[in-house]
């Protein structure tokens, strides 16, 4: 329960850090990856949206700089209920709808329309928010559910969750 705390507390920290640099955050906000440094305040996000470990929003382009004398920036605007996948790079001038999920590692180049699943490099549409619920929640009434955290799993959970997941999928808490 502690290491569970410890990452609520230090999340919470992360989102003050944000908005001090001039994020707008709204509430229930998961930023476990990182965030242009330098034009953090052309970033906006609503409730619910988790940026998932080594995914990262850009809002300046600095291919520019050497050409021109300037680099190119824009903003980046995220909905509400969104989910961006581990290692995805968002680029600028970018809004990314309500409900959306992006799979890891996609590149982020245009905008997203609300009720969206995207992956890929470029990320391109592959489903909807509805059609992704529906699928998972029926994955998860035949799938093994794991209700103590990850961060207190004794030994014994790990090892029994490490095989049990030998040939499928699982959901933990």
């Amino acid at each position: 329960m502690y290491n569970f705390l410890r990452l609520i507390l230090k999340r919470n920290m992360s989102n003050k850090k944000w908005r001090k640099r001039g994020v707008e955050i709204g509430d229930n906000c998961h930023i476990y990856g990182s965030i242009d440094n330098g034009h953090e305040f052309l970033v906006s996000m609503g409730n619910n949206v988790t940026l998932a470990s080594g995914a990262r929003i850009l809002t300046h382009d600095g291919s520019t700089k050497k050409l021109l004398g300037y680099s190119k920036v824009g903003r980046v605007d995220i909905g509400n209920n969104v989910f961006i996948g581990a290692g995805t790079i968002v680029l600028p001038n970018v809004r990314i709808g309500n409900q959306v999920i992006i799979g890891a590692g996609s590149i982020i180049t245009k905008s997203i329309a609300d009720n969206s699943v995207v992956a890929g490099n470029p990320a391109r549409v592959i489903g909807t928010y509805a059609e992704f619920t529906k699928k998972n929640k029926l994955l998860l009434e035949t799938s093994p559910i794991y209700k103590t955290h990850y961060s207190e799993k004794t030994m014994k959970e790990k090892m029994q969750m490490k095989a049990e997941l030998l040939n499928g999928i699982g959901f933990d808490i």
